[in-house]
């Protein structure tokens, strides 16, 4: 008997080291695939954003020529009258010629100076131009002007194009290297900040695109988009939860709130189109319309984001509201309201990040024009940053390709902030309880 209990109690050990064997062989392969996979995700998402930073690094660096200015009345103003009309529609470009040919006077005959003009950004006479037009007194002085080199020059100076390769594939001829070297060398080819990136519109030449206008864009059509989503989701989501019978209407609300927001984007692109523009005649490619279509896009996550951080708030602070005899607006008001607040600004800033990010319903409306000047208003022309990524991503150019990558980080740099925002708000006001 004693015997076969010890065989039966040993079997009963190797099955259950078998089993045990299995079990942990199991967990570790599953904490491996989980391990495999976060690290494949994690690999991608640095890879895609190494690969964005290191195109787009470079676009917030640009090449840039200083010349010496003359003036000259000849050109500006033969007349002498300081008409503003006369003074913007000169030919500011022949004083740049003017300013390369003194200081390369060895560059000799026709073909030579046109090789000689093309290092020199096509852009550059409105610099010129807005000097004069808003001090006439410079006409007659000689003063340096620092002016983006052209876009073939500065992806050669930043060796995004080989001194080796072809004549066809780096653009510049062997005299405009030449001339290039010459110009490093005297101090008069250098590299700044781009502030054309920084501080211009769009732009068909890519040293002088920008995207201020596209990042002022974005600013007034996600501000009046807070303005109009935030305090009309909350008092929705205050009607729902605190004052609103339960009833089949108000089901039927809650069951296409939740709908709405898996819509695809779109379609509120199209509603937009009908409606705003279509049957009210709003202008096209502005920021109003823009805000009141990204309004509907983000009022569902608004308002069941403000829903939840009611149900968040202890009914022991609506009963005790009401037990000191406070009404049921009261309560809401004075107590429920102000506890819930965090997370309805944590929702509204979540919600606000992926207005910014959509493109497909601005697409619809026509915010993808071609807008050159900054926006100075809500009915003004404009674009918005994704819009813009998809713009330059469409141009030929190869020097548009720093520049889509670029756009990509300030767009990111810009969701980063109101995600850190959201995340201050959350860590700053939210109770525990």
């Amino acid at each position: 008997m004693n015997s076969t209990a010890n065989r039966t109690s040993k079997q009963t050990q190797v099955l259950v080291a078998r089993s045990l064997r299995r079990r942990y062989r199991s967990e570790f392969i599953f904490r491996a695939l989980g391990v495999l996979a976060v690290s494949l995700g994690v690999l991608a998402v640095f890879g895609l954003f190494g690969k964005i930073i290191a195109d787009g690094a470079s676009v917030f660096r640009q090449s840039y020529v200083t010349l010496e200015i003359y003036y000259d009345p000849e050109i500006i103003d033969p007349e002498g009258g300081r008409a503003p009309e006369a003074l913007a529609t000169a030919d500011y470009q022949a004083l740049i010629k003017a300013a390369l040919r003194e200081k390369f006077p060895d560059v000799e005959g026709r073909a030579n100076l046109r090789e000689l003009y093309q290092l020199v950004s096509s852009g550059s006479f409105l610099s010129l131009q807005r000097a004069v037009v808003a001090n006439p007194s410079l006409i007659g002085t000689r003063a340096q002007l620092t002016m983006p080199a052209d876009d073939t020059v500065d992806m050669f100076v930043k060796g995004q194009v080989g001194r080796n390769a072809p004549v066809a594939e780096r653009r510049l001829t062997d005299q405009q290297v030449a001339v290039v070297d010459r110009m490093t060398a005297a101090g008069i080819l250098t590299m700044q900040l781009n502030r054309e990136f920084l501080g211009n519109g769009d732009s068909r030449d890519p040293e002088q695109a920008g995207v201020r206008g596209a990042l002022m864009g974005s600013l007034l059509t996600l501000g009046l988009t807070l303005l109009l989503s935030f305090p009309i989701g909350v008092a929705a989501a205050i009607y729902l939860e605190e004052f609103a019978a339960r009833n089949r209407f108000t089901d039927l609300i809650e069951i296409n709130i939740n709908n709405l927001a898996a819509v695809p984007s779109i379609v509120y692109g199209l509603l937009g189109l009908a409606v705003f523009i279509g049957l009210f005649g709003m202008p096209r490619s502005a920021p109003v319309v823009g805000s009141l279509v990204l309004t509907l896009l983000t009022l569902p996550t608004v308002i069941i984001a403000s829903r939840s951080a009611l149900k968040a708030v202890p009914p022991s602070i609506r009963e005790a509201a009401l037990g000191m005899g406070a009404s049921q607006v009261q309560t809401v008001m004075h107590h429920v309201l102000p506890l819930a607040l965090p997370g309805m600004l944590t929702g509204a800033i979540i919600g606000m990040a992926r207005a910014l990010g959509e493109s497909a319903p601005l697409l619809m409306i026509g915010m993808v024009a071609f807008i050159v000047d900054v926006p100075q208003g809500l009915t003004d022309a404009a674009t918005v940053l994704p819009v813009q990524v998809f713009l330059w991503s469409d141009l030929p150019e190869r020097a548009f390709i720093a520049r889509t990558s670029g756009a990509i980080i300030v767009l990111l740099v810009f969701l980063v902030v109101m995600n850190a925002t959201a995340v201050y708000l959350r860590n700053r006001f939210e109770k525990r309880w």
